[in-house]
């Protein structure tokens, strides 16, 4: 008795360590923003009524295709996250897992999503996901290595989780699951430059390519950012225009792209270390806040 004790205690240490590990690979913290504005688009779809089994369905088979492309990103990125303090712990840069046992869990996680999306809800759905898979782990994630267009291909696959949920409650692709669509694309381009700005020093060793301007010193980046975030302020009528939701998800989402452009025409101005932190800051307000406006105003 007294020697089957360590081993159980090793081997409970051995599952904590491989769940961790998992974890770090499937980054299920990051999926859920991506899977929430997936369920947002699939209940601001007209007809929908909140069904814990569907949203539940919606919410796994996406946590699954996120975790998919996250490992895959990872794998492909593996040299670059070793030289970054903030990624060198990875299981994969760090050497507590192989090639093999990563490339399992992708593929694993990725098809399972997809199969469950597509046939769970519809074929459309399924067919949106593997897309958004393939375009984010295979077209983005090399290309921020060569160059900063990265940023605008890997937008497309960021800004399509509420057009999915769109597709899953309609089976179509219809002026709404465009509009949710078209938001959170432009809202993705000064978050990622932001948080790209914020770390310029440790991307730069790694090798990755994503500022619209190569130079921090430069106020390029700060201005693309001005443009991105004040298109969202004549795009908040769009929702209110077909009728997926009012005046206040109108107004709310209004102020959030004005407080982003505030943000962003600050950095413009200062072009420093706190100003771009508050970007990356209102980046992640605007979203969330944005979409459950426009939910609450449906309801």
């Amino acid at each position: 008795m007294l020697r089957e004790q360590p081993i159980k205690a090793k081997e409970s240490m051995f599952l904590v360590a491989k769940i961790k590990d998992y974890s770090q690979l499937l980054k299920p913290n990051l999926s859920f923003m991506v899977v929430f504005s997936s369920v947002i688009g699939y209940l601001l779809a007209p007809g929908i009524v909140f069904e814990w089994d569907k949203v539940l369905l919606l919410f796994i088979g996406g946590t699954l295709v996120t975790g998919g492309a996250n490992t895959i990103n990872q794998i492909l990125e593996r040299e670059g996250d070793a030289m970054m303090k903030r990624t060198m712990i990875r299981p994969l840069p760090d050497q507590r897992m192989g090639l093999t046992e990563a490339w399992i869990i992708a593929i694993a996680a990725g098809l399972s999503g997809v199969l469950l999306l597509g046939l769970y809800f519809n074929t459309l759905t399924g067919i949106l996901s593997l897309i958004s898979l393939l375009l984010y782990a295979f077209a983005y994630t090399p290309m921020k290595r060569v160059h900063p267009i990265a940023v605008l291909i890997g937008a497309i696959p960021g800004a399509m989780p509420p057009l999915l949920g769109w597709a899953a409650a309609t089976n179509g692709l219809s002026a709404g699951g465009w509009i949710l669509f078209t938001l959170q694309f432009f809202w993705q381009f000064p978050h990622y430059w932001a948080i790209a700005w914020v770390g310029y020093d440790e991307y730069k060793k790694a090798g990755i390519s994503m500022l619209p301007s190569q130079e921090r010193t430069s106020k390029f980046t700060a201005l693309q950012c001005m443009f991105y975030s004040i298109v969202l302020i004549p795009a908040a009528v769009m929702p209110r225009m077909i009728g997926i939701s009012g005046n206040i998800g109108m107004w709310v989402s209004m102020a959030c792209g004005f407080m982003y452009f505030v943000a962003s025409f600050a950095f413009y101005l200062k072009n420093d270390y706190p100003s771009a932190k508050r970007v990356m800051f209102s980046s992640f307000i605007y979203l969330p806040v944005v979409l459950l406006s426009l939910l609450f105003d449906k309801l």
